[in-house]
């Protein structure tokens, strides 16, 4: 068994057997920041969205249908400027009577609740966001890093490297006859200094809801989003200076997660890869005075970057696809999905968390509950493993508390059919309740609780290690479009970490089967006059 599979198991039974190091306890007083900082780098801003994103429909981006690349769309600066800001970019601060226990701090300056249209585990927000421009780009050829709190990119190397990144991608890479590449990275301590251990997982979500975000802000305007996860990663953490062999330790402070070729308005394709590679200098730095290392992260991190040229074969992932045919008794057909009728940069500034605001006294209508559970259910990474329309690696299920029309109980979800199938009667509150850790929801409260599975195991058996980071990074692409679906319908929404798992596997009779809960995502109603603060700046 391989080191991603016991880590898996680790995280399933982590609410029993507590994951090392048992007793920690995060130094709030010398956290990090939640920026990368680049001093002696040249900044540039860049411009706000462009009207075309006001008026990219948000149900193109979240509903399955047609939809995609167009013939002739590419992006421009306007574009990709407006696709960071809406997704990564500080775009409010507020401020709201909640029952999450960071309450107190923020009304505080150093403590302040900026919001972005991403999700984040935990609101840390890990991932670096980095631009190899090419010579048909805007910009002086070279790489920069994005920085959200300016809504600006620092040059970090000035010279077209994108041969480079070309090179990195391999043969047969989808969309590497570009000159314009996005790449994200992930820099552990921004999670782990909280998180420890458990990290690695929850920093391979926040992937998927950036990837998830820029697909659905891209697909409206027939922009296509298709990130590679199998690339040579540690070439590519040479040239953005991200490899430190000078670490004696030999442990990864950020790890290399995809490369998003991107179409370009007069694009070329990168000419050949530079001898010898140039390599980042410029060094981040950290707020933190004092950095740990966790021993199963970096174990986890080497493991899944092992054999990453090896590119899984099409169809590879056939045999870890959502098991059909769907659990469940009868078949409870659902109504159309519908979304009301905005812009996806509209709805993405308006998402947020609901901590303990839901009001069961106005429950869900079947057709906010079948909105949601088609956009999620229509929800991929789109990677260089998957195959364009292949089946779904997500399964959903359903604990209904208060929707009209349904009777309580939990559901899975068939998508097929747009309708649910009864798995457990009967009220689920007490069951929700006490499998949840924290203080800060009352399930029984949300009008519904969606769990989406993945069949973990047969994912890694099927691409290896590697693979977790498609797993994880899919069911954060699927909390996102949930996130961005509540916003749309109006809807208060949450997404946790903190259950037991496998009272989840137990309550769903899946002891005989592979499929993992790894989410719970709670939908519903709030309170009426919330007492909130809401200030925009972009």
């Amino acid at each position: 068994m391989g080191v991603a599979h016991e880590y898996a198991k680790d995280i399933m039974w982590r609410s029993r057997v507590p994951m090392e190091p048992v007793d920690f306890v995060p130094n709030w007083a010398d956290r990090p920041r939640k920026n990368k900082f680049y001093p002696g780098t040249e900044t540039f801003p860049l411009p706000q969205s462009p009207a075309e994103a006001a008026e990219a429909d948000i149900a193109a981006g979240c509903l399955p249908g047609p939809g995609g690349a167009a013939d002739g769309a590419a992006f421009t600066l306007p574009l990709l400027a407006g696709m960071l800001q809406d997704s990564y970019g500080l775009v409010d601060r507020r401020l709201g009577v909640q029952a999450n226990t960071d309450l107190a701090g923020l009304p505080h300056a150093t403590h302040a609740n900026f919001s972005r249209g991403t999700a984040s585990g935990g609101g840390l927000y890990p991932v670096s966001v980095y631009w190899a421009a090419g010579s048909s780009g805007p910009l002086t050829p070279g790489l920069y890093h994005y920085s959200p709190s300016q809504h600006a990119v620092n040059r970090l190397l000035t010279g077209d490297v994108t041969g480079e990144v070309r090179a990195v991608l391999g043969e047969g890479a989808e969309g590497a006859d570009t000159d314009q590449f996005l790449i994200l990275g992930i820099k552990y301590w921004q999670n782990a200094f909280k998180y420890n251990n458990f990290s690695f997982h929850v920093v391979s979500m926040d992937l998927g809801t950036v990837v998830q975000t820029w697909r659905m802000w891209a697909r409206p305007l027939g922009l296509r989003i298709a990130p590679a996860l199998w690339f040579d990663e540690e070439r590519l953490s040479r040239l953005l200076g991200v490899d430190r062999p000078e670490n004696p330790a030999d442990e990864a402070e950020e790890g290399i997660f995809a490369v998003v070729p991107l179409s370009w308005e007069g694009s070329r394709p990168p000419g050949p890869a530079p001898r010898p590679a140039p390599v980042v200098r410029h060094r981040d730095v950290t707020a933190s005075r004092t950095l740990l290392s966790f021993d199963t992260l970096q174990k986890v991190h080497r493991a899944t970057a092992e054999h990453a040229t090896e590119r899984p074969a099409p169809g590879t992932l056939a045999a870890a696809a959502a098991v059909l045919p769907v659990r469940g008794e009868g078949q409870l057909a659902l109504p159309a999905p519908e979304l009301p009728k905005a812009s996806v940069s509209e709805v993405l500034r308006a998402r947020r968390s609901s901590f303990g605001r839901f009001d069961a006294r106005r429950p869900l209508t079947a057709v906010q509950l079948a909105s949601t559970l088609a956009a999620c259910a229509a929800t991929s990474l789109g990677s260089d493993a998957e195959e364009p329309g292949g089946t779904a690696l997500t399964r959903l299920y359903a604990f209904v508390n208060h929707v009209e029309g349904l009777e309580p109980g939990a559901y899975a979800y068939d998508p097929e059919a747009h309708a649910l199938k009864l798995v457990t009667p009967g009220s689920s509150g007490a069951f929700l309740q006490r499998n949840y850790f924290l203080s800060n929801y009352n399930l029984e409260q949300a009008g519904a609780v969606l769990v989406p599975t993945v069949r973990t195991t047969a994912v890694l058996d099927a691409v290896g290690d590697r693979g977790y980071r498609l797993v994880a990074g899919t069911v954060g692409a699927v909390s996102q479009t949930f996130y961005t679906a509540a916003s749309a319908l109006g809807l208060g929404a949450g997404v946790a970490l903190g259950f037991d798992n496998i009272s989840y596997v137990e309550e769903l009779g899946l002891q005989d089967g592979d499929e993992a809960p790894l989410l719970i995502m709670l939908l519903g109603n709030e309170r009426p006059r919330p007492a909130e603060f809401r200030h925009e700046i972009a």
